[in-house]
């Protein structure tokens, strides 16, 4: 059973891979690759005095925060180190809009209580002042009184609670700096209200009335309010392709039952085994293999291709791809968590939650900002206090509370992580998952790329190359005797020759007094005839003088790369079969696209170095590594690390995993191994070569996105908080309103998610 890691929030399984200690009659598994040195002592002394034991695994939806992933909880909430509303780890199928609707709420109603305190406010810079002559000044202070507590005490309530957090844990964010704010402001002015003989003359107007500052307190309340509606949107927006994921599995399938029945049953009912029908029109139910009917499938939700594939009997299909006219009976392999789907999903969720390296840069400067700019508003108050005009006090405390509202370091944390949030989610559409934030980085700095043969540049299955006929027989009768006598083999070859018959039409005889020759070949008869398939062997030991043509034609066809088995009927060859891994259709523009980018291929396998040449001639690649084993290819990948080369290693086998690991960032072919795909950074779901070009787009992008968002918000709060502070007072007489510093300092949270989410539009 999974459970989460009390100190990283990684989730792991309890096994060979996890830690696992006890506390107060509890058990505790924790992930032994991350946190096995933190628990070198006992785990009584790790987690303190006390009955300070991690809370239980959470079950169900799991809550997570976009700035610090290792938080994670069983129920939303705010963050307890940045104090912003908590999302799920995996977005649900259906949106939830719950904090949202919350925060909506909250800022209508203290909008309709603004207002008034606002135009009350304002009236004062209106000649003549008639509301002030209508109504006593007093009367009017406790107006917006009145007004500004419910918007205060109520609609910034979860500032002051996340405010409090953050002073409770010790880790002081933006909340922290809201809730001074506001606070402030709202206390000196009921103070002011209340009991006004407590202020000098120095505080009073020239009305000798104390200014009240109700509406800055109201306004900001407002203005963040809606910054944080604003953002919850835009954050949701950040999670629309794992929506549109989610979204493309089907709620039912068709189950066929024994007696010949159909049912439709919840997706979640279906077992591995079950027969289940996809009409015409319909999204399959499942992973699984075609087991009856013929259609054509869109699988561009995968491939990204558009064009349909044509499936029949013994074909895979994947769950939520779109059936199209015909009808097929799918037999269930995967279902569930198993399935291609929920495994994108799933590493895109996690690769979301990632971190870049060039986040650690922002979170050094974020655990400085706070407490520096908490001196910098204490600092002008005592400046404004000692230097400024009169009203000094209040000068002091506008001037001071525009620095904290203005400063929040909001935009400063959301940099990357919405960055890193987008770009996954649009790479998954694309049929690139990337596992984590470190790879989409070193992407783009990627020059030499290290590529298997087989699997990766080839199919990864022999199939029938070519047929070459002598002595007046055709290719395809050359084909069917030795089909129908490689029907009786077990030899891996076999299943390639019989697919090729199979793929002709052509009709296989029956095998008599099959032998198999160790090492050689087959030999039987068919339909009455002596047959043999078998190698040069074998043509020496039927004593096979007269065959020098097809030896020859042989040596060439090897040259190529591919196995050449003879043919004999009786005492003559009467044709050889080139069988081979034939290279992927997409391979070759694969490359070229590579090259165009200043990408150096090199070719490293496990083959023999006739077949690796054979492939690298024919796809233009110049640097061939053969014969290596697997712990000599991460000490290859290695070398050319050592060289100054930044590596990408794209392979798709278990043989293929220590280089992955070794390389700056692996790339596994979706069609491999669970391990290869395990080790790499990058998965590319069809195991198509051009996806690589398109990681390394997708990394470019994004790491100029995430740099032109650490610009924005350096340079934002750079300029913001000595105007703030009243720098320009001196020379220009400007003075920068807290309720100004509200709006830019939502405004600039707002255009960093804004310009995280063009990546979603990036063309890779």
């Amino acid at each position: 059973m999974s459970t989460i890691d009390p100190v990283c929030g990684m989730t792991v399984e309890p096994g060979a891979a996890a830690g696992h200690f006890q506390h107060h009659g509890h058990d505790y598994w924790f992930c032994s690759t991350h946190c096995l040195d933190r628990f070198a002592k006992a785990p009584e002394q790790f987690l303190g005095a006390g009955d300070a034991a991690p809370a239980p695994a959470p079950t169900g939806t799991i809550w997570t925060c976009p700035m610090h992933p290792e938080i994670r909880t069983d129920a939303p909430g705010a963050c307890p180190i940045c104090g912003m509303a908590l999302e799920p780890l995996t977005p649900l199928g259906e949106e939830d809009d719950g904090e949202l609707r919350a925060m909506t709420r909250r800022l209508w109603i203290s909008l309709a209580f603004t207002l008034p305190v606002f135009l009350v406010a304002m009236s004062e810079m209106i000649p003549g002042q008639p509301l002030q002559h209508a109504v006593s000044p007093r009367w009017l202070t406790f107006v917006q009184l009145a007004l500004a507590t419910p918007v205060v005490l109520w609609g910034a309530w979860p500032f002051f609670a996340r405010g409090w957090a953050s002073l409770v844990n010790k880790s002081l964010n933006m909340f922290t700096l809201i809730a001074i704010g506001i606070g402030a402001a709202y206390i000196y002015s009921v103070t002011a209200a209340l009991l006004p003989g407590l202020f000098p003359a120095t505080a009073r107007g020239h009305g000798g009335e104390v200014a009240v500052y109700f509406e800055a307190a109201s306004v900001i309340t407002v203005l963040v309010l809606l910054g944080q509606v604003l953002e919850l949107r835009a954050r949701s927006s950040t999670s629309s392709a794992i929506r549109s994921l989610l979204a493309l599995a089907p709620k039912t399938a068709r189950r066929l039952g024994e007696d010949g029945s159909e049912a439709d049953v919840p997706l979640g009912d279906v077992v591995v085994g079950d027969r289940l029908r996809v009409r015409p029109g319909e999204k399959v139910p499942t992973d699984g293999a075609v087991i009856d009917g013929e259609s054509a499938v869109d699988e561009s939700m995968v491939t990204g291709e558009p064009m349909p594939v044509g499936k029949r009997a013994g074909d895979r299909v994947t769950g939520g791809t779109q059936n199209g006219s015909g009808t097929l009976v799918v037999a269930a392999e995967r279902v569930g968590s198993e399935t291609l789907l929920a495994r994108i999903v799933a590493l895109v969720s996690e690769a979301q939650r990632s971190r870049a390296p060039i986040q650690r840069l922002a979170d050094r400067i974020s655990a400085w900002f706070v407490p520096a700019v908490l001196v910098i508003a204490a600092a002008t108050f005592a400046a404004w206090l000692l230097w400024g005009p009169e009203p000094r006090i209040a000068h002091g405390l506008v001037n001071a509370v525009a620095v904290l509202v203005i400063a929040c370091p909001c935009a400063l944390g959301l940099a990357t992580p919405m960055s890193i949030m987008v770009a996954t989610g649009r790479g998954a559409l694309a049929g690139v998952l990337v596992k984590n934030a470190e790879a989409l980085e070193l992407l783009e700095r990627i020059d030499t790329l290290v590529v298997d043969k087989t699997g990766t540049l080839t199919e990864g299955k022999p199939r029938l190359a070519a047929v070459v006929a002598f002595g007046g027989l055709a290719e395809d009768e050359v084909l069917a005797r030795a089909a129908a006598l490689e029907r009786a083999s077990e030899h891996p070859l076999a299943a390639a020759i019989l697919a090729g018959a199979t793929a002709r039409g052509l009709t296989v005889g029956q095998v008599t007094d099959f032998r198999s020759i160790p090492g050689k070949g087959l030999v039987g008869k068919v339909d009455g005839e002596q047959i043999a398939v078998g190698n040069d062997a074998l043509l020496e030991e039927l004593g096979l003088a007269n065959a020098a043509t097809a030896v020859a034609r042989a040596a060439e066809l090897r040259q190529d790369g591919a196995t050449v088995p003879f043919v004999v009927v009786g005492k003559a060859v009467v044709g050889l079969l080139a069988i081979a891994d034939t290279v992927k259709p997409s391979t070759p523009e694969a490359l070229e696209l590579l090259r165009q980018d200043g990408v150096r291929v090199i070719m490293l396998t496990g083959d023999n170095e006739v077949s690796a040449r054979a492939v690298a001639r024919r796809l233009g690649i110049d640097e061939v590594i053969a014969g290596v084993r697997p712990e000599e290819k991460a000490a290859r990948v290695s070398a050319l690390q050592q060289a100054g080369r930044f590596v990408a290693m794209a392979g798709d086998g278990v043989n293929d995993a220590p280089a992955l690991a070794a390389a700056h960032v692996g790339i596994a072919m979706g069609t491999g191994t669970d391990v290869a795909m395990d080790t790499a950074g990058v998965t590319l779901v069809q195991g198509d070569l051009r996806g690589v070009a398109r990681a390394r787009r997708l990394g470019r992008a994004t790491m100029r996105n995430m740099r032109q968002n650490l610009f924005l918000a350096f340079v934002y709060n750079a300029l913001a908080v000595p105007v703030a502070a009243g720098a320009l007072y001196p020379w220009l007489g400007w003075l920068l309103s807290p309720m100004l510093a509200s709006a830019a300092m939502s405004l600039s949270s707002v255009s960093v998610i804004g310009n995280a989410l063009r990546l979603r539009r990036v063309r890779l």
